[in-house]
């Protein structure tokens, strides 16, 4: 097999000593796939404990995926992978966009980043290799801005572009990586180890590789037949259409839907946050490279200001910037959602500090000297205020009042204020969590427990446990009761299965968005077919999963010997104990059922995830050398 051209090339840059050098893959490592596979097998082997997330010694990778950059509809997605400064494990995030692509065509599948430079810069890729470039200037200015700089400095060039804003630069522990103006990579703070080593961007000029192009008859048929099936979902043209923003309501109908940093499930006129609301100011859709989906959007919120831009957020967003902090505003969450892009910021992890905040502060647990700065006003932590929303986040990248201890994430935030405010911080193994309610499905809290990179439904993508039939429960795991939300029956082993299916999509380097919620195609057969015709190789199901089973656990082993304590899979106690309906008579949350979350479900549940894996009780996988010797 020509190894190099399956998978490309290796760029290692140390901005220490501003030297880079290619690198070829080993066998070892082309068994993992590429894109989060190759990453976290590259850390396991060249990053032993202890490291300090935010030090030259932290190795910071770019990845592609497989299929990345190819003629594979919706091959766009880049893995970045670093330890984490937020949860002090695996940090792992996914961007989309054009950046993977454009690195593929210059036959570059990774870009391995190490140590620390002594000034700020950015990297120029293109055909013949890196050029390491003075950033001062750019140092400072938020992400738009920096990249309009960019493609000043490079006019004649093809160019797409990964940055920083002045979170990264400010060492925000959940610092977002973005690319474009609607593409991030938001969770885990990669951002901020980039910022960390003085990165700014990655600037990537497009080069003449062409990366398994559709160029027989056979190869053309392969990607139309896919195309196909995903034109063809029954979901396609909604979310063409609408993008995640469309599901707002959906999710609320499915009494999920978290509120009032998770007190609350459901609100009672979700029409005002309805995504679908936004298509009438939406001027201009795009997507990713080769995506047939194209789910975002270009937005005009203001008739007489057509040339303020914002962007269509997408479903997380909406739901974290606004119910999670009982916003109710549409507006106010576009224009909140903009500032996070702009900042670089995650969305879901500062919404999450300031539910946190709002919450604490209406229970009174929030000292007073918190809640104003020097020079500034006092802080107004009333439920769904924007101003003050605002305000923190500018906070938080300033290093100044209440933001200061919210940068830190709600984990560390909580640790410091200690007490009862502990209680209220929604996090796993300090990431925190995504917009369902893990009370009110059995799957998904599952899945928030044991996800390598701490509490995030992306990172699982559960939804096969309410989008698959019954017929379909029945045939896979023996039980109809397998797609009820409500139940635990099961759920072990669905979430193996969206775990495996997860790790291989992004080693892959398709998005998640055609292949589980358009086609729900969680056993891979269409994508095995896929790879198959393009690269030549002979993958079978079986052995795709086997490499995913391996990815699983060494992600797991990495975690274990860079988290130590912080590593158990477990949920805040609060979702054990604490009745989720409407406090002081409110009537507009819901009440969860009964048969939702006890500590006796969810431990049968875990139980049966680490029998399905084939781990040990205490959730401890075989040990990497013997999974090497399967390679």
């Amino acid at each position: 097999m020509d190894q190099t051209k399956i998978f490309g090339r290796i760029l290692s840059v140390n901005l220490t000593d501003h030297q880079s050098k290619f690198l070829s893959f080993t066998d070892q490592a082309c068994g993992y796939l590429g894109g989060r596979g190759f990453n976290v097998w590259y850390l396991y082997h060249h990053l032993q404990p202890p490291v300090d997330p935010l030090s030259p010694e932290n190795i910071l990778l770019f990845s592609c995926g497989l299929l990345s950059g190819s003629s594979a509809p919706s091959a766009a997605r880049l893995h970045i992978n670093a330890l984490s400064p937020l949860t002090h494990i695996l940090g792992s995030s996914n961007i989309g966009g054009y950046a993977g692509a454009w690195l593929r065509t210059c036959n570059i599948s990774s870009i391995i980043v190490s140590g620390k430079s002594d000034i700020p810069v950015y990297l120029y890729i293109n055909d013949t290799g890196v050029q390491i470039c003075d950033a001062k200037d750019l140092w400072r200015k938020d992400t738009f801005e920096t990249q309009d700089q960019l493609k000043k400095k490079h006019p004649r060039e093809n160019i797409r572009i990964l940055t920083i804003g002045p979170a990264g630069e400010n060492r925000v522990r959940f610092a977002a990586i973005l690319s474009g103006k609607d593409h991030a990579a938001g969770r885990t703070g990669m951002g901020a180890v980039m910022g960390s080593k003085n990165l700014k961007a990655i600037v990537i000029a497009k080069g003449a590789h062409r990366h398994f192009p559709a160029d027989t008859p056979q190869k053309k048929a392969a990607v139309k037949t896919y195309t196909s099936a995903i034109r063809s979902a029954s979901e396609f043209k909604f979310y063409s259409t609408y993008g995640g923003a469309g599901y707002i309501e959906w999710v609320n109908d499915m009494g999920v839907m978290s509120r009032k940093n998770y007190s609350r499930v459901g609100m009672a006129d979700i029409r005002n946050i309805d995504g679908r609301k936004l298509e009438k100011k939406a001027v201009k859709s795009s997507g990713c490279f080769k995506c047939p989906v194209q789910c975002k959007a270009d937005l005009v919120m203001d008739n007489a200001h057509p040339e303020m831009i914002s962007t269509r957020p997408e479903f997380e967003p909406i739901l974290n910037l606004g119910p999670k902090c009982g916003l109710d505003d549409l507006e106010a969450i576009v224009r909140l959602d903009t500032l996070c892009t702009r900042l670089g910021v995650d969305s879901t992890s500062a919404a999450s500090g300031i539910a946190f905040a709002m919450d604490i502060y209406e229970r009174g647990l929030l000292p007073k000297k918190w809640l104003q700065a020097p020079g500034q006003p006092k802080l107004d932590l009333s439920w769904g205020n924007a101003a003050t929303m605002e305000k923190l986040l500018y906070q938080m990248v300033e290093d100044k009042g209440l933001g200061s201890l919210l940068r830190l994430g709600v984990r560390e935030a909580a640790r410091q204020l200690g007490g009862e405010a502990r209680a209220y911080a929604i996090h796993v193994k300090g990431l925190e969590l995504t917009a369902y309610h893990p009370k009110a499905i059995m799957g998904t809290a599952l899945g928030y427990a044991v996800s390598t990179r701490g509490g995030d439904y992306n990172n699982v993508y559960a939804s096969l446990e309410y989008s698959w039939t019954r017929e379909q429960a029945e045939k896979e795991f023996g039980t109809r009761d397998a797609v009820d939300i409500k139940s635990s029956t099961a759920k072990g082993y669905v979430i193996k299965k969206a775990v495996i299916a997860n790790i291989l999509v992004d080693s892959i380097g398709l998005c998640k968005v055609p292949v589980f919620s358009l086609l729900r195609s969680f056993d891979l057969d269409n994508e095995v077919t896929l790879i198959n015709a393009l690269t030549g190789l002979n993958v079978s199901r079986e052995s795709l999963f086997r490499a995913g089973e391996k990815i699983a656990a060494i992600e797991k082993w990495f975690n274990l010997c860079h988290g130590k304590k912080d590593m158990k899979d477990e949920l805040p106690e609060l979702f054990f104990t604490e009745n989720t309906e409407g406090r002081g008579g409110e009537k507009d949350g819901k009440t969860v059922e009964p048969r939702g979350l006890t500590h006796e479900n969810f431990t049968a549940m875990l139980d049966e995830y680490y029998r399905a894996m084939g781990w040990d009780k205490n959730g401890i996988p075989p040990e990497p050398e013997k999974l090497i010797e399967q390679d």
